[in-house]
């Protein structure tokens, strides 16, 4: 196991360690050229906490991560339960649909969804104008904030439930049918048997899916880049885009390292926060 072990750390440990210490240092392109970037302690975190900016970001990034998990997570557990009530031929169907969702290239499917709402020949347009939304005739869908926000949202939404539904239904399949046959038999409806069967049985689950889902938004980075590069007007900005900016545009490594770590930091608290309601539920029941 030695060399795997090795290799986790250098591939997982150094770099977080790395982005640690340029944080703490006068890191820009003469540093990164020639060397020898002055030790400057806290003055990085202080900068980028002094900027209203990022406090901006912050928010949108955690507005962007409660819409998308909430949203995942919903859809995620109507598809495991329509996934435990179709007969062989149509689960199949169904799941095969969702592993080639899940298996799409991140990439390909944000050009995919950038064609589809292409103003002049997108078919989300040609499809809302024969509808008879005619104002949507060459509609731009990019050029607002909030709409490019929302379309980074669905497309994220898209590319995760597949994952997080095959999970619960695999979870939900462990289920013993005789507590829903009883259940049923008490005259449990499908709303009761969900609340106090399948939910209660799938709660650890469920639990890991959303933290895994939480991680996955959070550092959410390709799609938002290659549709809006964080724009327009900074509406799709969270915050792995927004040290990603600093380090490309304005060249300041230590900056984006202090940004990088604060957003790891963040994200274990939410994580922590998490785990701790989970666990004082599981000690509840």
């Amino acid at each position: 196991m030695a060399p795997t072990v090795l290799g986790a750390l250098y591939l997982l440990l150094y770099p977080l360690l790395r982005n640690i210490v340029i944080s703490l240092q006068h890191f820009r392109m003469g540093e990164l050229v020639n060397g020898g970037a002055a030790f400057v302690g806290l003055d990085n975190y202080r900068e980028i906490l002094d900027d209203p900016v990022f406090w901006d970001v912050v928010r949108r990034t955690f507005g962007f991560t409660i819409a998308n998990v909430t949203l995942i997570m919903v859809l995620a557990t109507l598809v495991s339960l329509l996934l435990m009530r179709l007969g062989r031929g149509a689960r199949l169907l169904v799941m095969g649909a969702l592993v080639l969702t899940w298996a799409t290239p991140v990439i390909a499917a944000t050009t995919i969804f950038q064609w589809m709402f292409q103003s002049e020949l997108g078919v989300v347009n040609w499809l809302l104008v024969r509808a008879g939304f005619t104002s949507f005739q060459s509609y731009s869908w990019f050029a607002s904030g909030t709409a490019t926000f929302w379309i980074i949202v669905v497309l994220v939404v898209w590319q995760s439930v597949p994952f997080a539904a095959i999970t619960l239904y695999a979870a939900q399949t462990t289920i013993p049918h005789e507590l829903y046959e009883a259940a049923r038999i008490d005259g449990a409806g499908p709303w009761r048997l969900f609340t106090t069967i399948t939910l209660p049985m799938t709660r650890t689950i469920f639990g890991l899916i959303t933290c895994l889902e939480i991680i996955w938004v959070f550092k959410a980075f390709a799609q938002i880049w290659a549709i809006s590069q964080g724009g327009p007007g900074g509406a799709t900005t969270i915050l792995q885009v927004y040290a990603f900016r600093i380090a490309t545009l304005q060249h300041r490594y230590d900056l984006a390292g202090a940004a990088s770590t604060i957003t790891v930091v963040i994200l274990m608290l939410v994580l922590v926060v998490y785990f701790r309601h989970m666990y004082r539920q599981e000690a509840l029941r």
